[in-house]
């Protein structure tokens, strides 16, 4: 009886352990990402002038670091660090919400057509207006149009399943792309057409301030509900008599998920453009390290989610002279290890 205690106790006190590890490291590590993020670029910030601009926002700090430093810091990096770290913190967990919803590990944020409502919004925005400051606001009309078209498509007899609302994203999203083409053919190819590829590809070039505030309010809330319900969508896999059971609306709770994560999606398009594959390899990154509980899972995709898309983006202005897309680093790197998964786990998915 005393061994058997024994073993109990040290298997516990292990695994408090090892979770206590893997939350100091969700922690941590964006942050020294985003530390890095903020010093690297072509004109070079020492780490400890990059914490001195930012504690002096709150404290009343001597100034020891240059007047330009502080510009770089403060208005051109550290808007779009929080940008890349929430979208890619939402597109992570919206990913999440959908694979655990649908039970497919194939679903990404963007089944709903919504990207491609998104990307045609967007578009349309450009070539009406020729002006990039537009184009935030009709991706995002046309990001969430794309989501009720979609709802409506797959109701029948006032019902709606799930098998229908994915076929109902496949039509959304073909619709949305076939008129997008037709954008991309009635654009000047001499100056609207290249800025219409280049925003659909994804980029952070044009955060700034004003764009966060009106922007990550929208991917909180979502993030918010998500988060809060993340032990519901453990009950997403259950029958409708089994949730009824214990005393959950699946119905409803359905809707919600659906909900919070196409406002993620649409407000991320908006705000960046097209970035794939964050929201299809981050859960699966999580699902391995932490498993398929969901309420260890979504944090952990908040935190691979915000330190993955930050580390990408970074790499994408410092690479090369010209700054990379998003969409292209993305795939390069996540195609190559979603191929690895599938192989390694022979298609299987807990």
């Amino acid at each position: 009886m005393a061994l058997t205690a024994s073993k109990t106790l040290n298997y516990l006190t292990t695994q408090f352990t090892t979770r206590s590890l893997y939350s100091l490291l969700f922690v941590v590590a964006p942050l020294l990402i985003a530390l890095a993020a903020l010093c690297i670029g072509r004109y070079v910030v020492p780490p400890d002038h990059v914490l001195g601009i930012l504690l002096s926002k709150i404290l009343p700090l001597d100034p020891f670091w240059k007047p330009v430093e502080e510009t770089v810091v403060f208005n051109i990096r550290l808007p779009r660090v929080i940008l890349a770290m929430f979208i890619g913190a939402g597109l992570a967990v919206a990913g999440a919400a959908f694979q655990g919803l649908f039970g497919n590990p194939l679903v990404s944020p963007h089944i709903l057509g919504v990207s491609s409502g998104a990307g045609f919004g967007a578009a349309l925005s450009i070539l009406i207006f020729r002006h990039m400051a537009f184009v935030p606001l009709g991706a995002l009309i046309f990001g969430v149009m794309a989501m009720i078209v979609a709802l409506w498509i797959s109701r029948r007899n006032g019902q709606s399943s799930l098998f229908m609302l994915i076929l109902a994203g496949v039509i959304t999203a073909a619709l949305f792309e076939a008129m997008l083409s037709l954008i991309k053919y009635l654009a000047d190819p001499d100056d609207t057409l290249p800025t219409i590829v280049y925003w659909l590809m994804g980029s952070l070039t044009s955060a700034n301030w004003s764009m966060l505030s009106w922007g990550l309010p929208l991917i909180f809330i979502g993030l918010s509900i998500l988060y809060m319900l993340r032990w519901r969508l453990n009950i997403l896999s259950l029958s409708d008599i089994e949730a009824r059971a214990l005393g959950v609306n699946l119905n409803r709770m359905r809707w919600i998920v659906i909900l919070a994560a196409t406002l993620i999606t649409a407000a991320s398009v908006s705000l960046a453009g097209i970035v794939g594959w964050v929201g299809l390899v981050i859960p699966h990154i999580a699902r391995m390290i932490v498993g398929a509980n969901h309420q260890a899972m979504i944090p952990a995709s908040i935190s691979l989610g915000a330190g993955y898309l930050l580390l990408v983006d970074t790499v994408a202005r410092t690479a090369t002279s010209a700054e990379i897309p998003l969409s292209i680093l993305t795939a390069v790197i996540g195609a190559p290890f979603f191929a690895w998964l599938l192989k390694s786990t022979k298609g299987g998915w807990a």
